[in-house]
């Protein structure tokens, strides 16, 4: 039986400027590459080490090779750790058919032009940041790439460096828009990372920014779907198990932008698939026009007195009433419903924090009884992901 061809796997451990330079290197090599964080705990990168196996190290002691490193199939372009909100990484294998597939995309679906020049102010250890790069080499496009999220040099970025894209998460765009940054100097925002409220998208919008809303996983090499459009080699389907096809179902989708599967677990990557279509986990719909419309995460929907809510939907709303600086909705157990629905809410000012009367009182034109809140939590932060992706399940813990 003849060799499946391989190719080297360098694990990159660099200061993010550093980092992006080291893997388009990798890249003109015709290697695979797997940014690490390296801000983590020394023990925390010693572990996802020993887990990826990568054939090479490249740090601030050069490229060397990494003891029991083990190679990755032909094609592979990159593998990216992500935990999601479970907390259990997994080594995420995606090709350079999808590079070039997302690449295409996004520049055909933005229209992306010869003078734009993408900012980097995301990690490059999660797919948002290392998509940009591999986006970037098939549109032509130059890259910018910050150390770090800086407020006053993203601000700073269109007239000072030229910048005339930037992807962000939800958060990262509160917090410009709370600092009058001049967003509508950025030709295009891409929001991705977490579900991007309406009433945030809102006040962009009216300080002249242009956002569009990406939909994606580590598993596609991000955005796959733009204002509810696919990109053009991505097909969505909605798997609503035989019931009517306007009900909401789990998210599926093909295309060379899904990942080849998980390294070194072929369990869970058969786990993944269904007749060649990743599941996504998410639940949405598809309108008559082929929008894609997603719902929430399948395993955070809450079974309430027999209804699923959707706590994506209740936090839209909650998050426009006076006094909520930011909220997640959880669900709870309960003896009497199954579940409730419970927010926790950061305050605007903790000496007068919303109350369960007020927000009921706010959202009942809009929600219905199973979607209001039975019990409001007041904490000082939401527990995200760096992606942002509130993480419920330690708000559970937590409470």
């Amino acid at each position: 039986m003849a060799a499946v061809p391989e190719r080297a796997l360098t694990a990159v451990l660099l200061p993010r400027p550093e980092a992006a330079r080291a893997a388009a290197e990798r890249w003109d090599e015709g290697e695979a590459v797997c940014v690490l964080d390296p801000d983590a705990p020394a023990e925390t990168t010693t572990r996802l080490l020993d887990q990826l196996a990568p054939t090479h190290v490249l740090d601030h002691d050069g490229r060397h090779r990494h003891a029991g490193g083990r190679p990755v199939p032909e094609g592979t372009a990159a593998v990216v750790v992500t935990s999601g909100t479970t907390g259990t990484p997994k080594l995420v294998q995606l090709t350079e058919a999808g590079a070039a597939s997302i690449g295409r995309g996004f520049g055909h679906a933005l229209g992306v032009e010869p003078d734009d020049r993408a900012l980097v102010c995301v990690p490059l250890h999660h797919v948002a940041g290392l998509a940009i790069l591999a986006r970037a080499r098939v549109t032509g496009t130059p890259v910018i790439v910050h150390p770090s999220f800086d407020l006053s040099a993203v601000a700073a970025a269109p007239a000072e460096e030229g910048a005339t894209l930037v992807s962000l998460v939800p958060t990262m765009l509160a917090r410009l828009l709370a600092a009058d940054a001049p967003l509508h100097a950025f030709r295009t925002l891409v929001l991705g990372g977490a579900p991007l409220p309406p009433a945030l998208r809102e006040r962009a919008t009216a300080r002249g920014a242009r956002v569009v809303d990406a939909y994606g996983l580590s598993e596609t090499w991000g955005g796959f779907v733009l204002d509810g459009k696919p990109l053009d080699d991505a097909e969505v389907v909605i798997d609503t198990n035989g019931e009517n096809s306007a009900k909401p179902g789990e998210i599926l989708v093909r295309g060379p932008m899904v990942m080849s599967g998980y390294r070194d677990d072929p369990d869970a990557t058969a786990a993944a698939f269904t007749d060649g279509w990743l599941r996504t986990g998410d639940l949405g719909t598809i309108d008559d026009d082929g929008t894609v419309r997603v719902v929430d995460r399948l395993k955070d929907i809450i079974l309430t007195g027999g209804v699923n809510v959707s706590p994506t939907a209740v936090e839209a709303v909650l998050a426009r009433a006076p006094g909520v600086r930011d909220v997640c909705v959880v669900g709870m157990p309960d003896p009497e419903w199954g579940e409730r629905v419970v927010a926790f809410v950061v305050p605007v000012a903790a000496d007068q924090p919303p109350t369960l009367d007020g927000l009921r009182a706010f959202a009942g034109e809009q929600l219905t009884r199973s979607q209001l809140p039975k019990e409001v939590v007041l904490v000082d932060a939401i527990p995200r992901t760096p992606g942002g992706k509130p993480l419920r399940r330690v708000l559970r813990t937590s409470a």
